[in-house]
């Protein structure tokens, strides 16, 4: 009689198993993926999808093209400059760190969450608080930019972080789409900051000084 019961119990098992395995045949996990409606983009240096219905904002710019999908108030910048690293270290000492690192579709990508006011409001309210995603990857000859600003009425759930919705459902669908191409005349960092390569290299110099420890490095600079 144990060994019966011990064979119903497996069948069981096995039965449960195979309804598993059935549910991850393509396809079946998840029906809504199939109806999932996506933007297509395409630049000189790079071209994707958006999740959801996104249209163009700002394309007067070869090397900077801006995004928005009315639905969810979400704004994508998309830039390339020559050297996005250096403008990451930038941003590092504005209290912008430790990014996630990831791997989609060939690329590798620093990914960064940040949070900041709209305009010049100051007053801590967490309605108006954008959640802010920067995605950053450094080829041989240029870098790529992905800024997703989430405003704080967004329907979205965007706490910072790679388990929030806006994250899982739009950020990482977007760089899992995304073919990064080199392009010619790349915006250099130093000429977006009006500075010579020199006077570019100075700074930099005190930014990492800063970076390092020494917090009376940027103290009167120009």
């Amino acid at each position: 009689m144990e060994n019966k019961n011990m064979i119903i119990i497996l069948a069981a098992a096995i039965a449960v198993i195979a309804i598993a395995a059935a549910m991850f045949v393509p396809g079946m996990l998840n029906e809504e993926t199939k109806n999932v409606t996506t933007t297509p983009f395409e630049m000189d240096f790079m071209e994707g999808a958006f999740v959801g219905n996104v249209t163009l904002k700002d394309g007067k710019e070869k090397f900077m093209h801006s995004y928005y999908d009315k639905e969810h108030k979400i704004t994508y910048n998309i830039s390339t400059v020559d050297n996005s690293t250096a403008l990451m270290r930038i941003y590092e000492i504005q209290g912008v760190t430790n990014p996630e690192e990831r791997t989609f579709n060939g690329n590798d990508w620093n990914i960064f969450f940040t949070q900041a006011m709209p305009g010049n409001d100051t007053k801590a309210d967490d309605n108006n608080t954008m959640n802010i995603v920067i995605c950053q990857s450094q080829g041989e000859k240029q870098g790529y930019l992905v800024y997703i600003i989430i405003d704080g009425k967004s329907d979205l759930n965007s706490t910072g972080g790679t388990f929030s919705e806006s994250y899982t459902d739009y950020v990482q669908p977007l760089l899992e789409s995304i073919t990064l191409k080199e392009s010619k005349n790349v915006p250099k960092i130093n000429e977006e900051f009006g500075l010579t390569e020199e006077q570019f290299a100075e700074q930099m110099e005190l930014v990492d000084q800063y970076r390092a420890g020494n917090t009376s490095a940027l103290d009167g600079a120009q």
